[in-house]
């Protein structure tokens, strides 16, 4: 049976993501655990290994755009280069993120993960977690509780004559140039290198395989997804939905991210005969629980886990609630906006990162000295 282009896209994706889930289960990247090995313990070994995954997303994208391999357009999804710069949605979104994934034991890939391994809490997680999020993206949840006080503060840097808050553009507009092209690529080298020179000029880093494994895995996912989507398979599969009786969902230029594809989870399971809403983000999802999990298998590291008490029960709901309205309000998480985003050079991202691990590193202090 041929596939057409749009089952292609969502195969591939899948594949990406089963591989870096298998990888991920393996070297435990984890970024909740680089927050707290830093803020706990003063170990950076995590941190750099994410770090360096947001390096090598930086430096493909840029080195895909740069060679005409990739195009992003104004509309991706979610719009991380967008000139509506809605900074309070970053700041208190990604601090509401931060908060709810230690208190969920994890974020939303690390989650997945962990529903791999057989871990039934992380399972009660993305439950709770889905529902949250398919009630912020499906219904008025959002326009009610948020949008009518923060859209007014939102910054249109449009009007300053700035078309994009991505680095470049951002700092183009201010000194008044026109062509901002050359300074994008100047930055997406400066801060890759940089970032890629900060996490191996640790010895201790350089020794650890997992650590380079972890980062290369999530980097090098990131990149192949916005290759599969805004590369020319990704030209010819928007062509196929413009022209679809019934256009598949979010048929747009995209790399991984989970909180959003976890309410569109939802969206799928209400309706589950109408194949059109299983999407990039959903088959993203799926792909890291399925690698992770026939990882565990094979390495026989599979086991269930459920909650010691109730008490466990109600701290890792409460998570999961912050999770799932903290990362669609700030359009992504440590993986969607963290690595994804930043990979842009959107600063909305880099300030949504800040936020996540703020918030985090509070929450972690707050256990260590009450809890």
């Amino acid at each position: 049976m041929e596939w057409n282009v749009h089952q292609q896209v969502l195969g591939m994706v899948f594949a990406v993501a089963l591989i870096m889930g298998a990888l991920v289960n393996k070297t435990n990247f984890c970024t909740m655990g680089a927050v707290s090995d830093w803020v706990n313990m003063e170990d950076t070994g995590r941190m750099r290994s994410w770090l360096l995954a947001i390096g090598i997303a930086v430096g493909g994208v840029a080195l895909l755009e740069t060679l005409g391999k990739l195009e992003l357009p104004d509309n991706t999804f979610p719009p991380y280069r967008t000139a509506n710069f809605a900074w309070l949605r970053y700041v208190l979104g990604g601090a509401l993120f931060g908060v709810g994934m230690v208190l969920a034991s994890g974020c939303g890939n690390k989650t997945l993960v962990r529903i791999g391994g057989g871990n039934l809490k992380s399972l009660v997680v993305l439950a709770i977690a889905s529902i949250m999020a398919y009630l912020m993206l499906w219904t008025d949840m959002y326009a009610i509780a948020f949008d009518s006080w923060m859209s007014p503060l939102a910054v249109n840097l449009g009007k300053a004559g700035i078309k994009s808050q991505e680095l470049g553009a951002l700092l183009g507009g201010l000194l008044g140039m026109e062509n901002t092209v050359a300074l994008h690529r100047i930055l997406a080298a400066v801060v890759s290198l940089g970032l890629l020179a900060f996490a191996f000029s640790s010895t201790e880093f350089r020794s650890n395989g997992n650590l380079i494994l972890g980062g290369l895995a999530v980097g090098l996912a990131v990149v192949a997804g916005w290759y599969i989507t805004g590369g020319g398979s990704g030209v010819a599969w928007r062509e196929f939905a413009e022209m679809a009786d019934v256009p598949p969902s979010r048929a747009q230029v995209q790399s991984l991210t989970f909180m959003s594809p976890m309410g569109d989870l939802v969206r799928y399971v209400m309706d589950p005969t109408n194949y059109s809403l299983v999407n990039f983000g959903i088959m993203a999802l799926l792909g890291v629980i399925v690698g992770s999990f026939l990882y565990a298998v094979a390495s026989r590291s599979f086991h269930l886990e459920w909650f010691p008490n109730f008490k466990d029960f109600l701290w890792h709901a409460v998570g999961a609630v912050l999770m799932g309205v903290g990362g669609v309000l700030a359009m992504g998480c440590t993986i969607g906006q963290g690595v994804t985003g930043v990979s842009t050079l959107a600063v909305g991202s880099m300030l949504t990162l800040v936020a996540i691990i703020a918030g985090a590193a509070g929450t972690m202090k707050v256990q260590y000295r009450y809890m």
